[in-house]
């Protein structure tokens, strides 16, 4: 390029890179300055697009024992900033600048960039490589922004960023490879999809504030997202549309604390099989309309719902089937509407709140160790009731185990005796008959010593009847005297003998009343034992 080809400002740009000194061409005048006004700028804030791509790529030998470098504000760069595959070594940093045409920066090796402040019709910058940062803060990008492949070394700042795509990729950032942090905080905005699979952050992921819109699809797409430390989407963070995080992992800890996420009749949440090494937080004002789901996710300590608002009406609010986690913490600032899954979970503890109990659960196959609080039985069996599959023999085996390990063995009893009473009414209708005289004799088993009571008033009632009622002596030989009460005891007594019962027999109606009491006394007595040896053997 002919440096006498060159306007005045470019002029000035060219004598200033040697050194890396900074060209400002801003008026200074803030209403003047505002880049929505660029259409109005004059000759002397006009730089075109070669010129910068000449310095970048070569065209002026640094000064010695100076730095080049790029360092432009306040102009308009036309023409197209064309640096695909180049190899520039040189740091660009442009302030406040506007841009006619998007910038192309696909698969070129960069020092540096900063384009802080600036309006892009777009950013193309798929498969770049760049040895620092890239630093967008304050930019205004329509078009979408394209990383797709890219590595950078230092810090990716998006900080204030606006960017516009409707119904297409506001970030297209697959595979993106970041060393250090990645900040999309303090103003951030996206009107179109965040994308983000497969990329790998080598420090913490913030979306402190941001907002999110693509009501359509998915507001953030980072499925197999790896995330060394934390991920922040807290702080006002909000989203229309899907944030799926499917098969991430994140190496900190992952707060959605105060975040208000809305996909309605969708899946405003899906964390399935993600991994976290320390803990979630869906708390503090967390809201989701639409399901949230952490299936087959992996969390080392807590997954945290307190004081959240989960609302998904015609079907799963909250999914945690198949969540391995250390703690559960589910005391929602009010019920769930919707169903909440707790299927195949495993926790070792689980965190809860009858009064933020939602109406509809799914148990079946859940694994915990401790339940805080443990509630009473009647108290714990509403909890399993709500279960929407209807019976299943699970949940009550590892609620009664869970309060038996708690010393709890009579809450746990009730559970188990709730279990065979709940089963009956699966049951046909003579199955129905022998566990209902089954539960009124003994509860199941559970309650052994009931049948006791029975075996009392059948002595009470015998006593009484052959108190009237003398029975015909059946061996006048040595004759003992005859005792009402002893004679029914003897009739009771399955086995033994008192004496009275070889030798007194009644006839007629008392013969079968005799001959009740000696059945039921068998049948009460085998219960006993049999109950007994069932609670002792469960002890």
């Amino acid at each position: 390029m002919n440096i006498e080809d060159l306007t005045r400002p470019e002029r000035r740009l060219w004598e200033a890179f040697p050194k890396g000194e900074s060209v400002d061409l801003s008026s200074g005048d803030p209403a003047y300055d505002d880049l929505g006004q660029a259409d109005r700028w004059g000759s002397e804030r006009v730089v075109r697009a070669e010129v910068l791509v000449a310095l970048l790529v070569g065209a002026v030998e640094p000064q010695p024992g100076q730095v080049a470098a790029v360092r432009l504000g306040g102009a308009r760069i036309t023409g197209s900033l064309n640096l695909g595959h180049a190899e520039v070594s040189v740091p660009l940093a442009l302030t406040g600048c506007t841009f006619d045409d998007a910038p192309h920066l696909y698969w070129a090796s960069m020092n540096s960039v900063h384009l802080m402040r600036c309006r892009l019709p777009g950013l193309i910058a798929s498969g770049t490589r760049v040895d620092g940062h890239l630093w967008l803060e304050g930019s205004r990008i329509s078009g979408g922004l394209w990383l797709d492949g890219a590595n950078i070394t230092g810090i990716l700042n998006m900080s204030g960023v606006q960017l516009t795509n409707p119904g297409g990729d506001a970030l297209l950032g697959d595979r993106l490879a970041v060393d250090a942090n990645v900040y999309c905080d303090q103003g951030f905005s996206a009107n179109g999809e965040v994308r983000l699979p497969g990329a790998r952050v080598g420090g913490q992921l913030i979306f402190r504030g941001a907002r999110l819109h693509n009501p359509s699809g998915a507001a953030l797409y980072a499925s197999r997202l790896d995330v060394a430390a934390n991920v922040f989407c807290d702080g006002g963070f909000t989203s229309e549309g899907e944030i799926r995080l499917r098969g991430a992992r994140v190496g900190g800890y992952l707060s959605f604390v105060g975040a208000r996420l809305s996909a309605p009749e969708r899946t405003a949440l899906n964390a399935d099989d993600l991994a976290v090494e320390t803990d979630v937080y869906c708390s503090d004002g967390f809201s989701a309309v639409g399901a949230v789901s952490f299936a087959g996710a992996r969390v080392t300590g807590q997954l945290s719902l307190r004081d959240a608002h989960l609302r998904n009406e015609q079907g799963t609010a909250l999914s945690v089937q198949r969540l391995q986690a250390e703690e559960l913490l589910l005391r929602t600032a009010e019920p769930i509407t919707g169903i909440a899954d707790l299927s195949y979970a495993r926790i070792s503890l689980l965190r809860d709140d009858a009064a933020s109990w939602p109406a509809r659960l799914q148990l079946d196959g859940l694994q915990y160790e401790t339940l805080e609080p443990p509630l009473t039985a009647r108290q714990r069996l509403d909890w399993l009731h709500r279960d929407t599959d209807g019976y299943a023999p699970q949940p009550y085996e590892r609620l009664a185990q869970t309060y038996r390990s708690l010393g709890l063995d009579s809450d746990g009893r009730s559970v188990l005796l709730a279990k065979a009473r709940d089963r009956r009414q699966t049951q046909g209708l003579p199955r129905k008959i022998v566990g209902w005289l089954q539960d009124i004799l003994v509860g199941y088993g559970y309650r052994p010593f009931r049948a006791a009571s029975w075996l009392i008033g059948l002595l009470a009632f015998g006593t009484i009847v052959f108190s009237f009622h003398k029975p015909a002596i059946l061996n006048s030989d040595d004759t003992p005297h005859f005792n009402p009460f002893i004679y029914t005891l003897d009739l009771l007594l399955p086995i033994g003998d008192l004496g009275q019962e070889r030798v007194f027999s009644p006839d007629g109606v008392y013969q079968w009343i005799a001959m009740f009491i000696v059945t039921a006394g068998l049948l009460l007595g085998l219960t006993v034992a049999a109950g007994a040896t069932r609670a002792l053997s469960r002890e």
